[in-house]
């Protein structure tokens, strides 16, 4: 019988961030605190040797899995079950591993470099995302588009003003992720309830000789921050900031695909849909965007999630209680690689999506007119009528439209009521000129370049080296 595969394992994630929460890397930075710890502690004077210290370097990687099984069984411990199988590779080491420390120790700050690990993976596709949004910014900042509210048609905006859109959301996750990754802080070396009792008798209680262990241990693992105060753990409320900001990001990759899923509908803008792809089983016309439709639905997931980190920190108890870890086991993995997979889609996505620059057109032209109006009532005042009359009589003309239009499905005619009405002095002339797309955008172009320019290349040109410029040729694995 074929087992549960997690379909963000096997399908939509990629192999760095499955590997970055595997059991074997989890295993191997375990291995890697103890052989650090082991050699700090030598150098502020404790007794281990120098044979013992290179013979848990040579077993770094000889990793017993049946071993590790077999004493996870016997302890229902996975700290004990993997020191016991440590030891028996690393068989001069064995009395000196794990000294001074807990569970928590290996646990916690493992967890922290996963976390680390895991936001700079993110990182890097966000770069790529804004890069490709950046790109098509510029290239539609100028073509204008019908804009709406409530799904409404409204006035006029850009393509590249509504993308600018997109990247102002992931802008500010950037932002974050940015702060999260610089004050991220490592658990440190903290003993059983956070007192660091053992190291106080280890030491003989030198309190220097523990910052200097803490200091060096945890900028050999990449960190400047240190917890300066834990319980056993550190504060649950770092996962519940960091699923937060994964939270934050599926925000903005559902609100994407939102918007994608709208404007295909209008035919103006599409995502990919590969030459053999068949978008239903009965209606072969059919172009769903079942991209967009995953993003979605991955990212109310994300979001869903996110709200258990939060009771988890809140329900914490004294200096510790264990109902945080079984939990913690999926929620803070299962973000990580869900919020990878969004990613990778949205990339994909943005690399060969399509734009109609005729329908977009095209749906301008079927409410431009109505658009018009503000613009006609200001000529018409300059010319020495009354405001409220005109406004009155375009507002007669314009239900009128809208209701055969509704009824009747008839063209937009508008423009024609309004120069048959002979209260309203206005020529064909001057209406022509008024029916130009440009004249409704606003500063939108000039808003989309300034944008880019000020908020977004500064963002490129610092992580330029996380920029892929070759195109993916497929999101699935």
């Amino acid at each position: 019988m074929k087992k549960y595969e997690n379909p963000l394992v096997e399908k939509y994630g990629s192999k760095e961030m499955s590997y970055n929460f595997s059991p074997e890397k989890k295993i191997i930075i375990w291995r890697k605190l103890w052989l650090n710890l082991a050699k700090i502690q030598k150098e502020l004077g404790l007794n281990i040797s120098n044979e013992q210290i290179n013979d848990l370097e040579n077993n770094l990687y000889n990793i017993d899995w049946d071993k590790i099984n077999f004493f996870e069984k016997k302890f229902h411990h996975d700290v004990m079950a993997n020191l016991y199988a440590f030891g028996e590779k690393a068989i001069i080491a064995k009395p000196i591993l794990h000294l001074g420390v807990t569970s928590a120790f290996l646990g916690d700050n493992t967890d922290i470099i996963l976390i680390k690990n895991g936001l700079k993976i993110l990182l890097k596709k966000l770069i790529n995302i804004i890069f490709r949004l950046r790109n098509f910014t510029i290239e539609y900042y100028k073509t204008p588009t019908l804009a709406y509210t409530h799904y409404q048609p409204a006035q006029l905006t850009t393509v590249g003003k509504r993308s600018s859109l997109w990247m102002q959301s992931l802008l500010f996750d950037i932002e974050e992720l940015e702060f999260r990754l610089k004050n991220l802080p490592f658990r440190g070396v903290k003993g059983t309830v956070g007192t660091a009792a053992s190291f106080k008798d280890l030491f003989n209680g030198d309190l220097n000789k523990l910052k200097i262990l803490e200091k060096k241990l945890s900028n050999k693992f990449g960190f400047k921050n240190i917890c300066p105060i834990t319980g056993q753990t550190y504060d649950r409320k770092i996962d519940s900031q960091i699923l937060n900001l994964l939270s934050n990001i599926s925000q903005s990759s559902h609100k994407f695909s939102n918007d994608i899923r709208l404007l295909q509908n209008l035919k103006e803008i599409e995502e990919p849909f590969d030459e053999n792809q068949i978008g239903s089983s009965a209606m072969a016309y059919k172009r769903n965007p079942i991209l967009s439709e995953r993003i979605s639905s991955i990212s109310k997931y994300v979001i869903s999630i996110s709200n258990s980190s939060a009771t988890v920190a809140a329900n914490q108890w004294l200096e510790r209680t264990l109902d945080d870890s079984a939990n913690r086991r999926l929620v803070i993995s299962q973000s990580f690689l869900s919020v990878d997979a969004i990613l990778i889609i949205w990339n994909y996505i943005l690399e060969k999506i399509y734009v109609y620059p005729k329908m977009i057109e095209k749906n301008i032209n079927e409410e431009l007119p109505f658009l018009i109006t503000e613009s006609i009532i200001i000529k018409c005042v300059k010319k020495g009528c009354d405001r409220q009359e005109i406004h009155d009589r375009i507002r007669i003309h314009s239900m009128k439209t809208c209701l055969e239009i509704k009824l009747n499905g008839l063209k937009n005619n508008f423009i024609d009521r309004i120069l048959k009405d002979e209260k309203i002095p206005i020529c064909k002339n001057e209406i022509d000129k008024l029916l130009n797309p440009k004249n409704f955008i606003g500063f939108s172009p000039e808003q989309s370049l300034d944008f880019v320019e000020k908020k977004i290349n500064p963002i490129l040109e610092k992580y330029y080296s996380l920029i892929d410029l070759n195109s993916s040729s497929s999101y699935i694995k």
